[in-house]
């Protein structure tokens, strides 16, 4: 037989995986790997910095719900990935990191780069270890995968000394009983009297809400959900990373009542999302504090932790106990029953909606909402949407809507910035069929800007609309020490590099700017749009003051 490196191996395992398309940043003692990746018809996205890796890897696994995998080489380069791993981490995004390191046998010797990366990564991931055998990595490849996607999904982290990836063995010694083995699709159903309790629950309800997360789209319980939310009549709420599971522009979708359903629901149905700041923590003043809560989530320590008490705690997953739901309310729930709840609620989302059509989103300077309005005009209902910044973040949840699950992306409860563009790639790699669409704040893409280049270089075409407000955040009277960034002319970065570049002022100018950007991307090249948006403009957002009672 003929003898493999330890680097072949480990291409073979990650093949054998099913991995297609690898993200990272070459460097040594990755190499022989990288290389050994593409002779397997693994396909290798280079990047201009490894926290990009990590974020396009999870991008690439939300949209084909399946691990992203990233690689980088020893000391800084898998330091690099800490911030988008991190980000996976709470995201709950399967990521697999594969970092290489300072030779084994010269452990404790200051060797180059010599570092504990595996006690660096262990915190951020859901486990990390150190290849130590030849013949065990398709074992730990393997494991790696099963670890990232079983349960709440996560990042892993294995780290392969440089000694061992050059180190050679004979392939009737490797053991590949494990390569390829298949990933663990458990559904854990929840317990029957917690499901009953829940049924009962929803008959003497008056106002019902339903808040979903990115867990009803990693069990593919969006079909359960929107049946369960047509049924019985129930307004629903998605958290900003699980938009689309059932479509915005749905006749009970209520966006703009929010915070007042929020304050008037008598019971909250929480499915696959945690009970974090993104809804209050499910605590007073946020929500009433006679509200019945239900929760339903894979993970029992979310459940067990929650901020507030929990009346009804249902543990699995949430495809399995939405259908438990739909059968032990078969014929009891009908639609008629929350008509007048329903009507309260949309009567608010209009007066908001009304609000929000002002007349100052028609003049200059141009506002975010205005710019905004534009971008969906023209984005294609199937499209993906990537949005990173801060005013304009927050505009963006505010009126852009999405269609499709796992279509919405953006920078989570971890609050990363940065992720936009990164994101946006991982996702058109990962779709390349789709319209993918990154909405930026000037100073959020200047993070990850050089990634155009990897864009350019691979062609994977994407629209970047940039709302350019001269800094971080809004200015305000008082003033922000280190906001003032100045008005970047990224459109000439961008032509530099290859791209189709525009820049406009003029809120005329907007939507023809971004027509000819898309027919450029149409043709295989990406486009990005800079446009000078209003500095003053402050996406406000409700602050709350917890009770701790």
């Amino acid at each position: 037989m003929a003898a493999l490196t330890g680097s072949e191996i480990l291409a073979k395992a990650l093949r054998a995986e099913g991995t297609e398309h690898l993200f990272y940043l070459m460097g040594g003692p990755m190499l022989k790997a990288e290389n050994s990746c593409m002779r397997e018809g693994i396909r290798a996205i280079d990047v201009r910095h490894e926290q990009a890796a990590a974020m396009m890897a999870n991008a690439y696994a939300r949209l084909l719900q399946k691990p992203g995998v990233c690689m980088a080489a020893s000391g800084p380069g898998v330091i690099n990935l800490s911030t988008g791993i991190a980000h996976a981490l709470v995201d709950c995004a399967p990521v697999v990191a594969i970092g290489g390191s300072s030779p084994a046998n010269l452990v404790g010797r200051q060797a180059f780069q010599e570092i504990d990366q595996v006690a660096i990564m262990r915190p951020i991931t859901k486990w990390a270890e150190r290849i130590e055998h030849l013949d065990r990595i398709p074992e730990k490849i393997n494991t790696a995968f099963q670890k990232a996607m079983s349960g709440k999904p996560g990042p892993v982290y294995l780290d392969f000394p440089a000694d061992l990836l050059f180190e050679t063995i004979d392939e009737d010694k490797v053991d590949w009983s494990f390569a390829g083995r298949p990933l663990l699709d458990a559904r854990p159903a929840g317990d029957p009297d917690r499901i009953a309790e829940l049924a009962e629950r929803l008959q003497s309800s008056k106002r019902p809400i339903i808040v979903s997360g990115s867990g009803v789209i990693w069990s593919k319980a969006w079909g359960e959900l929107q049946t369960l939310v047509e049924r019985a009549g129930i307004p629903f709420f998605p958290t900003p990373q699980g938009r689309g599971v059932i479509p915005d522009d749905h006749a009970y979708a209520y966006a703009g009542a929010r915070s007042q359903a929020f304050a008037e629901a008598d019971l909250v149905i929480v499915v696959g999302t945690r009970m974090n700041y993104i809804i209050g923590h499910g605590m007073a003043p946020r929500f009433s504090p006679d509200a019945v809560f239900a929760r339903i989530d894979i993970d029992a320590d979310e459940i067990a932790t929650s901020t507030r008490r929990i009346d009804i705690g249902i543990v699995g997953d949430c495809r399995s106990v939405l259908q438990q739901l739909l059968s032990a309310t078969a014929g009891r729930l009908a639609a008629s029953q929350y008509a007048g709840w329903r009507d309260r609620l949309a009567k608010l989302d209009t007066e908001r909606k009304a609000t929000n059509a002002e007349e100052r989103y028609t003049s200059e300077p141009i506002h975010p909402i205005r710019l905004l309005r534009e971008i969906n005009a023209m984005a294609r209902r199937d499209a993906i949407l990537v949005v990173d910044g801060q005013e304009i973040l927050n505009y963006g949840r505010q009126v852009m809507p999405t269609f499709l699950p796992g279509h919405r992306l953006n920078s989570g409860p971890f609050g990363t910035m940065g992720v936009g563009l990164p994101f946006g790639l991982g996702a058109k790699v990962a779709r390349p069929d789709k319209q993918v669409i990154i909405v930026h704040g000037d100073g959020a893409f200047g993070m990850n800007g050089m990634e155009l280049d990897t864009a350019v270089r691979l062609g994977i075409p994407v629209l970047v609309v940039i709302s350019l407000n001269g800094g971080w955040s809004a200015d305000v009277p008082q003033g922000k020490p280190g906001r003032e960034l100045g008005y970047t002319r990224f459109d000439l970065l961008a032509q530099s590099l290859g791209c189709h570049g525009e820049y406009v002022e003029r809120v005329e100018d907007i939507a023809p700017a971004l027509q000819r950007a898309q027919a450029k991307v149409d043709q295989g090249i990406t486009a990005v749009v800079n446009i000078r948006t209003d500095a003053s403009a402050r996406a406000a957002t409700q602050k709350f003051t917890l009770s701790m009672t």
